[in-house]
């Protein structure tokens, strides 16, 4: 069974997790890979001790272990898993065109919005409400509007009519967007701007898959899951 390596904590306002490692939680539910979390302190992240950096250089959630093998990069990790286990759903396409554009898809989502702009958002909701930065998490809201949600409205617009989804069918560049998903749910920014983005946000957490990660299942009901 996989192992995968993440931070997930309760809290009175939701269940947060690490986005990244939520990515690929998502991918391992959509394949109905069986899989167990093993939660790590908050903490670690900062502290970053022996025992993690010896699985992860830079310290970083998620990595899985699959037997004896250890992956890290969530990207990396969820094209394993697609190229390595045929159970589930198929998250890439087999036209080298269609790839390429869930591939772009996955980085833009990756890079601009999981590593981007959506921490400074994230990040102050694992501290109390007094203690967050408000002007810093709302930077992060400005950034989306002016940078990131206009770039998906107009992703999503020439997909549209071909599916629900980024690249017709639910594929490995939904699978970052699920995590911002869960994000907005918790954060309850608007989206009226963005009509499409709004729509497909709403898809996603329909989806079977998002209960894993979604902020109303509690980290003991989400520990194991896939199979």
């Amino acid at each position: 069974m996989i192992v995968l390596y993440t931070t997930e904590r309760d809290y009175p306002w939701g269940t947060l997790r690490s986005t990244h490692a939520s990515k690929t939680k998502i991918v391992l539910e959509e394949k109905a890979v069986p899989y167990r979390i093993e939660n790590l302190p908050p903490g670690h992240l900062w502290k970053k001790p022996p025992e993690m950096l010896a699985k992860h250089p830079l310290g970083k959630v998620p990595y899985i272990e699959d037997e004896d093998l250890i992956i890290f990069d969530s990207t990396v990790i969820n094209e394993y898993l697609e190229d390595h286990y045929t159970s589930g759903a198929r998250l890439m396409p087999h036209d080298r065109t269609a790839r390429n554009h869930v591939r772009q898809a996955e980085q833009f989502a990756d890079e601009a919005i999981l590593a981007g702009s959506l921490p400074l958002i994230w990040m102050p909701y694992w501290s109390p409400p007094e203690k967050r930065d408000q002007e810093q998490m709302e930077q992060g809201r400005e950034l989306l509007r002016r940078r990131d949600l206009p770039f998906m409205e107009k992703l999503l617009e020439r997909t549209q009519g071909g599916g629900d989804y980024v690249s017709g069918d639910f594929s490995l560049a939904d699978a970052p967007m699920m995590a911002v998903a869960m994000v907005l749910e918790v954060d309850g920014m608007k989206l009226d701007a963005f009509p499409r983005v709004e729509r497909y946000l709403h898809n996603l957490r329909q989806r079977k898959s998002y209960r894993a990660i979604s902020p109303r299942t509690k980290v003991a009901d989400a520990s194991s899951g896939g199979g």
